[in-house]
């Protein structure tokens, strides 16, 4: 395992070196130009190495100039990020690192195209590095050594730094980049089972390290549920304990009641410290003694804003009381926990303080806009920043993270903002160096040394903290490098409304992608175009001398040609362009400047031709874009809704299988992977004739043609279960339930219940399926024997099980669903009305049968025209006049036959019940009324009908009895 490089920080000394020369140094003639110098830098130090190591005559030799190699590569990266992300900053002259005769003759404008071509290289598939990044050559000094393929050949703690050296790389891309995340994971996957296999003899604190550095990749690339699971594991390494709960206390200063507020408790276990003596008698004693956990960092810390607000106080004033806490509210927390106070909570150790911050980042992540996941982020980070003097980079980190949150109140807002601000200027202040101005440009050697100027005091050196500090867990960390903190504030002062001053910053990092966004935010396309185009064409007017320098001068429209060369990020440009222009043209040659592997330009392309419905090219695009980037859940997603349309069901099973892969939480693609699930052809059976040659009984019966109707089953649930909310997506899992056979009968009852929920007061008994009742009617009638509720004279009281699988059997669950949820909504139903009757009959329940009889008779005679409306009229049942007419005679003729076989029998509910009460002893009476007002009412104009016949002899019948 590769260890520190230098234990106090100085890695100067180590890129200064005499091997570290010998390495930059590479043979080169003291004539040698620099613009020979200049094309050759970076391969001449990759032969170098390869020479190097192949040259050796012994291993151990080998092994002494891989571990030299490796010092320098890690130096250099170091280096780079103390003064690009960490600071303090750099008190030397770094020209001198690359030591060469043709370097210090360069003049500083050749300097600055060395500089450029290297940033140049940094480039993959399209993705481009910040312009103006500072100090690359060390980052590409890193990048020649530590992925060099002989030095990590067989060595894990090199592979380990190739990983997090292409991690950074990443980072510094406008996007993530398919080709790198493919060899940042190819790595892990080698690294992991390694470093986290129980048979090594890796530490805790390494182990714990790989895992936080691995979730925070998850995280980057979108996979929070790995990331979550690395920190579940990382926290069982720690020991750290913790629970997001809450606890009473107040707010806001002029609170008189206290409420729950959220807050996390944490401790970190109890570090053992073992001592070993030999006694006199010749045995060893060992002695364990247990120490919590004690501040960690030198003591200085960024400083920190108050709140100033009038109404929030600076801090939650939590109970001093703990009796006064609901009695179940500490159930589920550990005893350790629970003992806590929260104001005063002991200091953790600098790992546990990375994991909460970066479970604050994974909770952020899934759904960063939400209200409530804000909420549930903050109370992470102030556990750090409320725990004691921690780490300076972790406690950074903290103030980042709870600033980010802070911005989207209108009472923190103003603090989220200056502390944002403070925090950039914290970064510029501690990473600007001698050779580079305040402006995060790349300067060469132009003397300047003015100190950048900031929002707070600077701190003085004995109140910073020292590089090794900084560094320390900066891996772990992945914090952002200071041109990317300045852009997240322009982009919190354009949310604010300060386009202004976004401007200026964007403007300042010559950050030009940014710039036209900015614009074009603000329905300023025209003022967007001009700046894009300003980077990619030339001026019509450059010949003439009338070309204006100055952007808000600028009214030139760039139609001349293009540049050569193009910017680094001419891609971006052009598709931001094409975005513009709304062109396909500009998405095209966005994908040739990028030599065919810029996965955005395809994406454009796609949604360009899926907008103009030219779905052939947009799914060939976007198969083009997936091919680059495989990982892109959106662009499977739009693949698959593109082969939807074009009813290619089976590429359309494969591209929503692929997006769910990928993010196995989107409900919509298991939705539409249902969908295209539907539309496959079923599987034939096959015949009893051309399986008698097979032995096996189930080779015959391995179709399955109902195949797809289960897979889209089983998806259907996973989306009605991660957006409960979308009643579309509970009608489809009940339409398909009820296809199934045997079909899910307790799916289809929770299924129609939350229709009833989300639409019942929408639509009413329209939410119902009738079909599917009277289904799940028939089939428990038929699985289960009608039972009665009057309680026997012996009856046996049953066990506490029996009553639960009672209470949850599938019946009882239907009864339910009617009784509560379908009952209620019934207004005009007549077979809802039914069903609710039969199964009063099945209950033993005569006296709310006849009931349910009496109102479905109800609702079919309150339909309109029934009994003098047109004969071609139909009402909103799509029932004619004559067809509404039987409806109601058959109505009327069961609600007599209800009568006849339900008046005479002896109540079983309420009261009334084993009373010998009839159920309606007046029956006849009440079935003559009813066919006599049915027959009065119609008499004009069904009168000589032959439903008006079947009502006589019924009415007929009733008189002889």
């Amino acid at each position: 395992m590769v260890q520190a490089v230098s234990a106090d920080g100085e890695f100067y000394k180590m890129l200064t070196s005499p091997e570290a020369q010998e390495i930059l140094s590479f043979g080169e003639s003291p004539s040698e130009s620099f613009e020979v110098l200049e094309n050759a830098w970076y391969q001449r130090i990759v032969h170098h190495i390869d020479d190097q190591l192949t040259n050796s005559t012994s291993l151990s030799e080998t092994l002494a100039i891989k571990q030299e190699l490796l010092n320098v590569g890690i130096a250099a990266l170091h280096t780079f990020l103390q003064s690009n992300v960490t600071g303090p900053p750099l008190d030397r002259d770094l020209s001198e690192v690359v030591s060469s005769a043709a370097f210090h003759k360069a003049q500083p404008g050749q300097l600055l195209g060395f500089r450029k071509k290297l940033i140049r290289s940094l480039t993959v598939d399209g993705e481009a590095a910040y312009a103006l990044t500072p100090h690359v050559e060390l980052f590409c000094l890193a990048k020649a050594i530590l992925t060099h393929e002989k030095i990590v050949k067989d060595d894990t703690g090199a592979r380990w730094q190739r990983l997090r050296l292409n991690f950074w790389h990443q980072r510094m891309l406008s996007d993530v980049a398919p080709t790198l995340q493919k060899d940042i994971y190819d790595d892990l996957n080698i690294v992991g089972p390694i470093i986290l296999s129980s048979d090594t003899d890796h530490e805790a604190d390494t182990k714990t390290k790989f895992l936080l550095e691995r979730a925070a990749i998850h995280t980057y690339h979108g996979f929070d549920v790995k990331a979550r699971e690395d920190l579940d594991q990382a926290t069982k390494l720690t020991g750290l304990e913790y629970v997001l709960t809450g606890r009473l206390g107040k707010r806001t200063k002029f609170q008189q009641n206290e409420l729950s507020q959220l807050v996390v408790l944490a401790r970190s276990a109890q570090r053992v410290e073992t001592t070993r003596q030999v006694g006199s008698n010749g045995h060893t004693n060992v002695t364990t003694k247990y120490k919590e956990s004690e501040e960690a960092g030198t003591g200085s810390i960024p400083q920190n804003l108050d709140l100033n607000d009038d109404t929030l106080l600076e801090s939650i004033a939590f109970s001093k009381d703990p009796s006064q806490e609901e009695p179940g509210i500490t159930e589920d927390i550990p005893q350790s926990l629970a003992a806590l106070d929260p104001a005063n909570q002991p200091v953790i150790q600098p790992l546990d303080s990375i994991i909460l911050l970066s479970l604050a980042s994974s909770i952020t992540n899934t759904s960063p806009q939400h209200g409530l996941t804000r909420e549930e982020t903050l109370p992470y980070a102030t556990r750090v920043l409320e725990g004691g003097r921690t780490n300076w980079q972790i406690y950074t980190q903290a103030l980042l993270v709870r600033s980010r949150i802070e911005g989207y109140r209108s009472r923190t807002v103003e603090r989220g903002v200056l502390q944002l601000q403070a925090l950039v200027d914290q970064v510029i202040a501690e990473t600007a160096s001698s050779d580079n101005t305040s402006n995060s440009t790349v300067v060469a050697d132009s003397g300047a040394n003015t100190a950048p100027s900031t929002f707070l005091p600077r701190p003085k050196p004995s109140d910073s903290a020292s590089v090794t500090e900084r560094l320390q867990y900066i891996h772990q960390l992945a914090s952002p490098t200071r041109w990317v903190l300045e852009a997240e504030l322009a982009a919190r002062w354009v949310s604010l409304g300060g386009l202004r001053t976004a401007l200026e910053i964007y403007e300042r990092l010559e950050m030009w992608s940014e710039t036209a966004l900015c614009w074009a935010a603000v329905e300023r396309e025209d003022k967007a175009r001009r700046i894009v185009r300003r980077q990619l064409y030339q001026s019509e007017n450059a010949l003439s001398g009338s070309h204006s320098t100055s952007l808000e001068e600028d009214v030139d429209e760039y139609l001349g040609e293009e540049k050569e060369p193009l910017p680094i990020d001419a891609p971006r440009l052009f598709c931001i362009l094409g975005d513009l222009e709304k062109s396909p043209v500009f998405y095209e040659r966005a994908w040739t400047v990028s030599g065919d592997r810029y996965a955005r330009a395809q994406r454009s392309l796609g949604k360009h031709y899926l907008i103009n419905q030219d779905l052939p090219k947009a799914d060939v695009a976007y198969s083009k874009s997936l091919k680059i980037n495989p990982q892109n859940q959106s662009t499977w997603f739009a693949l698959g809704c593109v082969r939807l349309e074009l009813r290619d069901w089976k590429g359309a099973v494969e591209a929503f299988s692929r997006a769910v892969q990928i993010e196995e939480g989107d409900a919509e693609t298991w939705s539409n992977l249902a969908a295209a699930l539907l539309r496959l052809p079923a599987e034939q059976a096959v015949d009893e004739e051309s399986t008698e040659h097979l032995e096996d009984v189930d080779d015959k019966q391995k179709v399955d043609p109902q195949k797809h109707a289960r897979e889209a089953f089983v998806a259907l649930k996973r989306a009605a279960a991660l957006k409960r909310e979308s009643y579309r997506i509970w009608q489809n899992l009940l339409n398909v339930s009820a296809t199934l056979s045997p079909p899910p009968y307790a799916d289809i009852i929770i299924a129609q219940e939350r229709l009833i929920e989300l639409r019942g007061t929408v639509e009413g008994e329209g939410c119902i399926d009738i079909e599917v009742l009277e289904g799940l009617l028939a089939h428990v009638i038929a699985s289960a024997p009608p039972r009665s509720f009057a309680r026997p004279e012996h009856a046996i009281e049953t066990s506490p099980a029996e009553q639960q699988r009672k209470r949850f059997g599938l019946e009882h669950m239907f009864i339910d669903l009617v009784q509560k949820h379908v009952t209620p909504l019934i207004t005009h139903s007549r077979r809802l009305w039914q069903l609710v009757a039969k199964l009063s009959l099945h209950l033993n329940r005569p006296s709310s049968a006849l009931e349910a009889y009496e109102k479905a008779w109800r609702a079919t005679q309150s339909r309109p025209r029934w009994e003098s409306g047109a004969e071609s009229a139909e009402d909103s049942n799509g029932e004619t006049s004559e067809q509404a007419w039987g409806s109601v005679v058959d109505a009327t003729i069961e609600l007599v036959d209800a009568y006849e076989s339900l008046g005479e029998k002896e109540r079983t509910e309420g009261l009334a019940a084993a009373t010998g009460e009839l159920v309606c002893k007046d029956w006849k009476f009440k079935s003559r009324s009813a066919i006599r007002g049915v027959m009065g009412k119609a008499k004009e104009r069904w009168g000589d009908s032959t439903d008006w016949e079947k009502l006589k002899e019924h009415l007929a019948s009733l008189r002889t009895t």
